[in-house]
Protein backbone atom coordinates (compact mmCIF):
# COMPACT_ATOMS: atom_id res chain seq x y z
CA UNK A 1 0.00 0.00 0.00
CA UNK A 2 1.32 3.27 -0.88
CA UNK A 3 0.87 6.25 1.98
CA UNK A 4 0.72 9.82 0.86
CA UNK A 5 3.50 11.03 3.72
CA UNK A 6 1.50 14.36 3.32
CA UNK A 7 -1.55 12.43 5.64
CA UNK A 8 1.44 11.96 8.24
CA UNK A 9 2.70 14.57 10.85
CA UNK A 10 5.29 12.92 13.48
CA UNK A 11 6.88 15.13 15.85
CA UNK A 12 9.19 14.83 19.25
CA UNK A 13 10.30 17.81 20.51
CA UNK A 14 10.42 20.17 23.19
CA UNK A 15 7.39 22.60 21.99
CA UNK A 16 4.40 22.74 23.92
CA UNK A 17 1.63 21.07 22.32
CA UNK A 18 -1.39 22.27 20.60
CA UNK A 19 -4.01 19.59 20.13
CA UNK A 20 -6.29 22.09 18.16
CA UNK A 21 -3.30 22.45 15.74
CA UNK A 22 -2.95 18.90 15.29
CA UNK A 23 -7.09 18.23 14.96
CA UNK A 24 -7.10 20.87 12.71
CA UNK A 25 -4.62 19.55 10.58
CA UNK A 26 -6.11 16.03 10.07
CA UNK A 27 -9.17 17.36 9.00
CA UNK A 28 -10.00 16.22 5.51
CA UNK A 29 -13.40 17.16 3.62
CA UNK A 30 -13.81 13.49 3.01
CA UNK A 31 -13.92 12.25 6.42
CA UNK A 32 -16.57 13.23 8.83
CA UNK A 33 -14.67 11.95 11.95
CA UNK A 34 -11.91 13.07 13.40
CA UNK A 35 -10.92 11.55 17.00
CA UNK A 36 -7.86 13.27 18.86
CA UNK A 37 -6.56 12.01 22.30
CA UNK A 38 -4.56 13.70 24.37
CA UNK A 39 -2.28 12.66 27.21
CA UNK A 40 -2.05 15.26 30.46
CA UNK A 41 0.26 15.63 33.54
CA UNK A 42 -1.51 14.83 36.27
CA UNK A 43 -0.69 15.23 40.10
CA UNK A 44 -0.84 11.69 40.78
CA UNK A 45 1.78 9.34 41.06
CA UNK A 46 2.90 5.67 41.99
CA UNK A 47 4.67 7.01 44.44
CA UNK A 48 2.03 8.48 46.16
CA UNK A 49 3.95 12.50 45.71
CA UNK A 50 1.77 15.24 44.38
CA UNK A 51 3.33 15.44 41.06
CA UNK A 52 4.33 18.95 40.18
CA UNK A 53 5.91 18.13 36.84
CA UNK A 54 7.31 15.50 34.44
CA UNK A 55 10.53 14.91 32.75
CA UNK A 56 10.61 13.19 29.36
CA UNK A 57 13.67 11.83 27.49
CA UNK A 58 14.08 9.85 24.25
CA UNK A 59 16.00 9.90 21.22
CA UNK A 60 14.34 11.63 18.81
CA UNK A 61 15.19 10.84 16.01
CA UNK A 62 14.80 6.74 17.29
CA UNK A 63 11.03 8.16 18.81
CA UNK A 64 9.90 9.65 15.54
CA UNK A 65 11.06 6.65 13.45
CA UNK A 66 9.07 4.27 15.84
CA UNK A 67 5.46 6.68 15.85
CA UNK A 68 6.11 6.17 11.94
CA UNK A 69 6.08 2.18 12.43
CA UNK A 70 3.17 2.85 14.45
CA UNK A 71 1.51 4.91 12.03
CA UNK A 72 2.13 2.43 9.36
CA UNK A 73 1.15 -0.18 11.44
CA UNK A 74 -2.82 1.32 12.06
CA UNK A 75 -3.00 2.51 8.10
CA UNK A 76 -2.66 -1.32 7.71
CA UNK A 77 -5.22 -2.00 9.94
CA UNK A 78 -7.78 0.84 9.18
CA UNK A 79 -7.40 1.73 5.74
CA UNK A 80 -10.06 3.93 5.80
CA UNK A 81 -8.20 6.15 7.85
CA UNK A 82 -6.86 9.09 6.34
CA UNK A 83 -4.40 11.77 7.92
CA UNK A 84 -2.85 10.70 11.72
CA UNK A 85 -0.52 13.01 13.46
CA UNK A 86 0.91 12.22 16.59
CA UNK A 87 3.19 14.44 18.82
CA UNK A 88 4.72 13.57 22.04
CA UNK A 89 6.63 16.15 24.37
CA UNK A 90 10.25 15.53 25.88
CA UNK A 91 11.63 17.80 28.69
CA UNK A 92 9.41 19.36 31.21
CA UNK A 93 5.69 19.30 30.90
CA UNK A 94 3.62 20.76 33.76
CA UNK A 95 0.37 19.54 35.41
CA UNK A 96 -2.09 19.82 32.95
CA UNK A 97 -0.37 20.34 29.75
CA UNK A 98 -0.43 17.69 27.12
CA UNK A 99 2.60 15.25 26.93
CA UNK A 100 1.21 13.60 24.11
CA UNK A 101 -1.56 13.85 21.86
CA UNK A 102 -2.81 11.92 18.72
CA UNK A 103 -5.37 13.18 16.11
CA UNK A 104 -6.76 10.91 13.41
CA UNK A 105 -9.25 11.36 10.44
CA UNK A 106 -11.60 8.95 8.84
CA UNK A 107 -14.81 8.83 6.97
CA UNK A 108 -16.33 6.99 9.46
CA UNK A 109 -15.89 6.98 13.35
CA UNK A 110 -15.37 3.57 13.96
CA UNK A 111 -12.22 3.26 12.73
CA UNK A 112 -10.91 6.88 13.56
CA UNK A 113 -11.60 5.74 17.00
CA UNK A 114 -10.35 2.35 16.60
CA UNK A 115 -7.12 3.97 15.08
CA UNK A 116 -6.40 6.47 17.70
CA UNK A 117 -6.90 4.09 20.39
CA UNK A 118 -4.65 1.77 18.64
CA UNK A 119 -1.99 4.74 18.20
CA UNK A 120 -1.74 5.69 21.91
CA UNK A 121 -1.69 2.41 23.01
CA UNK A 122 1.06 1.53 20.93
CA UNK A 123 3.32 4.31 21.42
CA UNK A 124 3.44 3.80 24.87
CA UNK A 125 4.46 0.02 24.27
CA UNK A 126 6.67 0.70 21.36
CA UNK A 127 8.39 4.21 21.63
CA UNK A 128 11.15 4.23 23.74
CA UNK A 129 10.29 7.46 26.67
CA UNK A 130 11.70 8.00 29.88
CA UNK A 131 9.86 9.75 32.26
CA UNK A 132 10.53 11.61 35.14
CA UNK A 133 8.16 12.77 37.79
CA UNK A 134 8.77 15.63 39.76
CA UNK A 135 7.59 16.62 43.01
CA UNK A 136 7.84 19.45 46.10
CA UNK A 137 11.86 18.59 47.18
CA UNK A 138 12.31 15.67 45.02
CA UNK A 139 12.12 13.47 41.70
CA UNK A 140 12.51 10.00 40.72
CA UNK A 141 12.12 8.07 37.32
CA UNK A 142 8.64 6.19 36.90
CA UNK A 143 8.15 3.08 38.28
CA UNK A 144 5.97 2.24 35.59
CA UNK A 145 8.67 0.77 32.93
CA UNK A 146 7.96 -1.96 30.75
CA UNK A 147 9.43 -3.85 28.16
CA UNK A 148 9.46 -2.10 24.57
CA UNK A 149 8.29 -3.57 22.41
CA UNK A 150 8.54 -3.69 18.20
CA UNK A 151 5.09 -2.60 16.79
CA UNK A 152 5.06 -6.32 14.76
CA UNK A 153 4.54 -8.13 17.82
CA UNK A 154 1.68 -5.84 19.63
CA UNK A 155 -1.60 -7.84 19.60
CA UNK A 156 -4.23 -7.18 17.06
CA UNK A 157 -7.27 -5.02 18.19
Amino acid sequence: MTVDQSLDWVAVSAERLNPDELADWVMRPDCGAIVTFFGTTRTTSTLEHEIIELEYDTDIDLAESRIRRVIAAARERWPQVRAIAIHHRVGTVAVREPAVVVAVSSPHRGEAFAAAQFCIDAVKRTVPMWKREVWQNGSAWSQEAQDILDVGDLEPS
